[in-house]
C-alpha cells in the first residue's frame, strides 16, 4: 500500500513539475508603449469617380511590447458611439509607420460597418495591431466621411450562370466570364437573380451553375431533374421561354427556378387594374423595358409577374413619386424586403419610359423617363 502511495505521489510531482515548467517557458506579451495614430483630415467626401485615388492618409507610432514580435496592423473603423462593435480595416505591411487609403478602399470600409450612403457620417478610426490572438489600439481619431453607394456588382458574392442561352440575352454562350450571374444579398451561400431564356428548344435553353467566372467547380443536375445539384452535373433544360426567378443554394447543392414573366399594372396605366401591359427583354442593355406608356399622376402603378399579384416589384414601404429621369432602388416582395402593398407613381402626366434592371439581386433598379 505505501509503494502504491509513494509511486501515486512521484507521478502527481512530475506532473507538476512539467506544468511548472510549461508556465516558465509560455512568453507572456505586454504593450510598453502604446501605439498612437493621426490622420492628414478629418473630412472626407468619397467619390466612385477617383475611386482609386488616395484620399487620406494615416502616419502612426507602433506599439513596443516586452518581447520581439512580428505583429500585423491595420487601420481599423466604426460607427462613433458604437465602441466598434461592427468594424471594418484596411491592412498595411507591417515595416510602415505611414500609409494612403483610396476613396475605393474607405468606401468598402464604410459599407461593411453600415455607414449611410450620401450624408455625413460620424466615424471612429484607430491602429490595430495583432500578435497572433492577441489584439493592441491605439488612441482613436474622429473622422466624417460622406460615402457613396457602392457599385453592388462589386460587392456582393456571385456565381455565374453559363449556357447556350446567354448570347440572345446581350452575352455570349457558355461562357462563365460573360454570362448573367446570380448575388447573394446577404453575403452567404444562397443565391439568386433573374434569367432571360429567349429559346427553350434542343440545346439553345441549356446552363449551368459556376463560380470564379470559370469552369472548374462548376456544378449542373444530378440528373434526377429534382433540384439537385452536382459537381461537372447535367446541364439544365429550362421548362419554357421567358424570364426565371433562379434560387442556389451552393453549399447544399440545390437550384429552383420559377417563371416570372413582369408587366406594369396599377390605376396610373391606360388598361388600370383589369390588365398589365408586357416588359420587353433588351440584350442591349440587359434590361426589361416598356418604351412608351401613358401615366396619369393621379394614381399609382406597380410591377407584377405573371399577371398575379404573388411576385411584385415595388416600394420598400409607402407609395413613392418618381422622378424622371433617376434611376431608384426597387424591391421584390418574395424577397421579404416589402412592408405592406405600395405602388409608385408620378407627379406629372404624360408618356414614359419605363426600365427595370433586374441584373443584381442585391440592387434591383428602376427608372421612369419622361418622353
Amino acid at each position: 500500500m505505501k509503494n502504491i502511495f509513494r509511486i501515486l505521489s512521484l507521478a502527481l510531482l512530475g506532473i507538476l513539475v512539467i506544468s511548472c515548467e510549461k508556465d516558465e517557458d509560455r512568453a507572456v506579451i505586454n504593450e510598453t508603449v502604446t501605439g498612437k495614430v493621426s490622420a492628414d483630415k478629418s473630412i472626407l467626401t468619397l467619390n466612385e469617380l477617383t475611386a482609386n485615388d488616395a484620399v487620406i492618409n494615416f502616419t502612426w507610432t507602433k506599439p513596443t511590447f516586452n518581447i520581439a514580435v512580428v505583429p500585423s496592423q491595420e487601420i481599423e473603423f466604426g460607427i462613433k458611439g458604437d465602441n466598434f462593435k461592427k468594424s471594418a480595416a484596411i491592412d498595411f505591411s507591417n515595416d510602415v509607420t505611414t500609409g494612403s487609403a483610396t476613396h475605393a478602399a474607405v468606401n468598402a470600409a464604410m459599407f461593411n460597418i453600415g455607414a449611410t450612403p450620401d450624408v455625413v457620417n460620424d466615424i471612429e478610426a484607430r491602429l490595430k495591431t495583432s500578435v497572433g490572438s492577441a489584439y493592441f489600439y491605439s488612441n482613436v481619431i474622429t473622422l466624417k466621411i460622406t460615402p457613396y453607394t457602392p457599385n453592388p456588382d462589386l460587392v456582393y458574392p456571385k456565381i455565374n450562370v453559363p449556357g447556350a442561352y446567354a448570347g440572345a440575352a446581350g452575352y455570349a454562350n457558355w461562357t462563365p466570364a460573360n454570362s448573367p450571374n446570380l448575388f447573394s444579398p446577404e453575403k452567404n451561400d444562397s443565391y439568386r437573380g433573374f434569367i432571360w431564356i429567349s429559346n427553350p428548344t434542343g440545346d439553345n435553353g441549356k446552363y449551368k451553375f459556376a463560380i470564379n467566372q470559370d469552369w472548374p467547380g462548376n456544378k449542373g443536375d444530378d440528373g434526377t431533374k429534382t433540384g439537385k445539384l452536382v459537381a461537372d452535373g447535367a446541364d439544365i433544360v429550362p421548362a419554357s421561354a421567358g424570364t426565371f426567378y433562379m434560387k442556389v443554394d451552393w453549399a447544399a447543392n440545390t437550384y429552383s427556378s420559377v417563371l416570372a414573366n413582369f408587366g406594369v399594372i396599377g390605376d396610373a396605366t391606360p388598361t388600370g387594374w383589369g390588365s398589365d401591359t408586357d416588359f420587353v427583354y433588351s440584350p442591349a442593355t440587359k434590361t426589361y423595358v416598356i418604351n412608351s406608356i401613358m401615366l396619369s399622376s393621379t394614381g399609382v402603378f406597380k410591377f407584377r409577374a405573371n399577371d398575379d399579384g404573388a411576385m411584385k416589384f415595388q416600394p420598400k414601404k409607402d407609395d413613392q413619386a418618381l422622378v424622371s429621369g433617376k434611376a431608384v432602388q426597387t424591391y421584390f416582395n418574395a424577397e421579404n424586403t416589402v412592408e405592406g402593398d405600395p405602388g409608385y407613381k408620378v407627379s406629372e402626366a404624360g408618356n414614359y419610359k419605363i426600365e427595370l434592371d433586374l441584373h443584381n439581386s442585391a440592387y434591383y433598379k428602376l427608372t421612369v423617363t419622361k418622353l
